[in-house]
């Protein structure tokens, strides 16, 4: 009987050593077990965050730009015509050169016009700016004859 004491008493204390572990251990991880409902509500967002995309291109239509009307000369020639005939890219007789523009202004004003809106050898018709009005190109061409005579 002695034998049913001592057996029943290490049964116990078994069963209560693993009460006590199994209260102190489960605490610690309830943290990281939760339930999948438990989960899916509250770690929403946070899954949302970590899988959103790394970038995001919107592509989104221009405000017309504002017509303020014509350019000056000076403009067209700074934005447009500088980027060659200050340099002399292509052929291009530069702004200073005034041997190089003499054969140009003796065939006359008309002839610079319609050279400069149709292009001439390297150079596109108007000047590559196809935006631009023949009113707005013929100021700029007004504009090189005046700083060429």
């Amino acid at each position: 009987m002695a034998e049913q004491n001592s057996s029943g008493k290490t049964m116990w204390l078994v069963i209560i050593v693993a009460i006590v572990l199994i209260a102190i251990i489960y605490p610690l991880t309830d943290r990281k077990y939760r339930s999948a409902a438990d989960a899916s509500v509250a770690g929403s967002d946070a899954a949302d965050l970590r899988i959103q995309p790394v970038a995001r291109i919107e592509l989104v239509k221009a405000a017309p730009a504002v017509a303020a009307g014509p350019k000056d000369g000076a403009t067209i020639y700074g934005s447009v015509c500088g980027a060659c005939h200050n340099s002399g890219v292509a052929g291009a007789p530069k702004i200073d050169d005034k041997g190089a523009w003499a054969p140009r202004l003796a065939t006359g004003k008309e002839a610079l016009y319609k050279s400069a809106i149709g292009g001439k050898n390297a150079m596109p018709p108007k000047g590559g700016a196809s935006d631009l009005s023949d009113v707005e190109i013929k100021g700029a061409v007004d504009y090189v004859m005046s700083k060429v005579k």
